[in-house]
């Protein structure tokens, strides 16, 4: 393959960074992947920490079984990274993240928990899958968030963490950050709170559909 342009590289550093300072991640949580071209993607390597990633923490991966072409071992979760990347060709982007508010109803029963409290959630993020706990870097983790992908931009993994994914870096910080918002008014609320009126929620997922990355 061609070499990846340095200001590629950059970019994606930048936006590890960006993922950390925004609260997205701790530690070596969490993973962030890029596609680069048809046949390549970027991911963060295994136990890097994103508050300070580097070039040489950034593995270069086929698309096609996610196996590292750079001698740099990937993060564990690649699987599901090229799965999505692969089974979503609209998107450029996915992030595997843990933020404290949507990690404590990741490890709360399952239940129809409806995440449309505020217009971000229908307008930038869409309907939330879930799937269940599989150990961490599994392959039954990474085919059942690939398969919870095909239709979704969000999907909470239980007792685990959350995976979103996008078309930029910028979107899918967004995503992670309403998110995280709705499932802290969650929390806080408790049975308090009331979801959006169903047509409200129609009319945003509408507007979603014309003019997704807009802002509301």
């Amino acid at each position: 393959m061609r070499a990846i342009p340095e200001a590629t590289l950059d970019r994606f550093v930048e936006a590890c960074h960006a993922v950390a300072k925004h609260g997205l991640v701790r530690c070596s949580c969490g993973n962030l992947s890029m596609r680069v071209d048809e046949q390549h993607f970027l991911v963060t390597a295994t136990g890097s920490w994103m508050s300070h990633l580097t070039r040489d923490q950034v593995a270069v991966c086929r698309l096609d079984d996610g196996t590292s072409v750079n001698d740099i071992k990937p993060s564990s979760e690649t699987g599901f990274h090229a799965g999505i990347l692969r089974s979503r060709p609209d998107v450029n982007v996915v992030l595997h993240f843990q933020t404290p508010c949507a990690t404590t109803v990741a490890c709360q029963p399952a239940n129809q928990v409806d995440f449309s409290l505020i217009p971000e959630v229908p307008f930038y993020i869409g309907p939330v899958a879930r799937v269940p706990y599989f150990t961490p870097g599994s392959e039954e983790l990474a085919a059942a968030v690939t398969r919870a992908m095909r239709t979704h931009d969000m999907v909470l993994l239980s007792n685990h963490g959350q995976v979103t994914a996008a078309k930029d870096f910028e979107h899918v910080l967004q995503n992670a950050e309403f998110f995280e918002l709705a499932c802290q008014i969650i929390l806080l609320g408790g049975n308090t709170i009331a979801p959006m009126a169903p047509q409200a929620i129609a009319q945003l997922q509408r507007l979603r559909a014309k003019t997704a990355g807009h802002t509301v």
